[in-house]
């Protein structure tokens, strides 16, 4: 195996940055809104971002320090003076706009205005929020934590939430977030992204909802197959329990697929693993068992 090893200060702290931001990716994009003492405000967006807990309702995000002059951003000497924050949730209909706002503009530029974006008064905090965004989350600054003095050091700025505005349109009919509508973007590395939408969208069971057996409780052939992937093993053992005899032989007697398999080829295994990766494909799980465990 050929591995490219990466040692922190064996290599430029602009190099190590690529590394990072390629590969811990995707990150959701914290789209900050903050005021100066003036009262002058700021709109950037941060992808160190993400929420850390519910009660209570903290979201941290890190305007780090730039690395070519180790400078620090707007957003963090405003966030300094008035220690509030909006973060406002980016969507794909406006990812251009987000990205426009990322320029450097001079402090005292309104990125708002620059970037086309509708401000909206905030009920708990000064700074706007972005009418555009699906969702916005008003703040307050509880601490800022700086990780160094060099660039490419980051500030966590720990912010707790006071209000939370979603725009209707992007409920579904039980009252919460629908992950389609909201068609959210992600940042990758360099000068990419990534969008939550269609074929990149889709579902696992989650673990905490069942007890499953566990990959080691499949028999070894299903474990060492050639065909099924760790994907296919890690669905198969979140089931709580194996389908019986009774059941399997049901099963293999009215399903025309399978009778036709064992038709053409009886002895013939992978064939079997590769119908039980299809039905797996279609998200029938116990089907997929019951082929992976026929025994004639």
């Amino acid at each position: 195996m050929n591995i490219t090893t990466i040692i922190p200060g064996e290599v430029s702290t602009g190099r190590l940055h690529g590394f990072l931001v390629s590969a811990v990716a995707p990150r959701p994009i914290a789209f900050a809104s903050t005021i100066d003492k003036e009262g002058n405000v700021n709109l950037s967006p941060f992808s160190f971002f993400n929420v850390f807990g519910a009660n209570p309702p903290i979201l941290i995000f890190s305007p780090a320090r730039r690395v070519r002059d180790n400078t620090s951003k707007h957003t963090l000497e405003n966030i300094q003076e008035v220690p509030e924050v909006v973060i406002n949730i980016v969507n794909y209909p406006m990812v251009e706009q987000m990205s426009l706002s990322s320029t450097e503009y001079d402090k005292g530029v309104n990125e708002f205005v620059k970037a086309g974006f509708t401000e909206v008064a905030s009920e708990k905090v000064g700074p706007p929020r972005v009418g555009e965004a699906p969702v916005a989350m008003e703040c307050v600054v509880e601490q800022v934590i700086e990780t160094g003095e060099e660039g490419g050091a980051g500030n966590l700025v720990i912010a707790r939430i006071v209000a939370m505005h979603i725009r209707n349109e992007y409920l579904n009919e039980q009252g919460t977030l629908d992950t389609h509508k909201l068609d959210l973007v992600a940042r990758m590395g360099e000068s990419w992204y990534c969008r939550a939408s269609g074929d990149a969208l889709f579902e696992i069971p989650k673990p905490l909802q069942t007890l499953g057996i566990g990959v080691d409780q499949l028999p070894e052939r299903i474990r060492n197959s050639n065909i099924l992937t760790g994907n296919n093993l890690g669905r198969l053992g979140n089931v709580e329990q194996l389908p019986d005899e009774a059941a399997i032989k049901a099963y293999v007697n009215t399903d025309p697929e399978m009778q036709a398999l064992l038709k053409e080829r009886p002895d013939d295994q992978q064939a079997l693993h590769l119908y039980a990766q299809t039905l797996l494909a279609l998200d029938k799980v116990e089907e997929a068992l019951m082929v992976l465990l026929w025994e004639a």
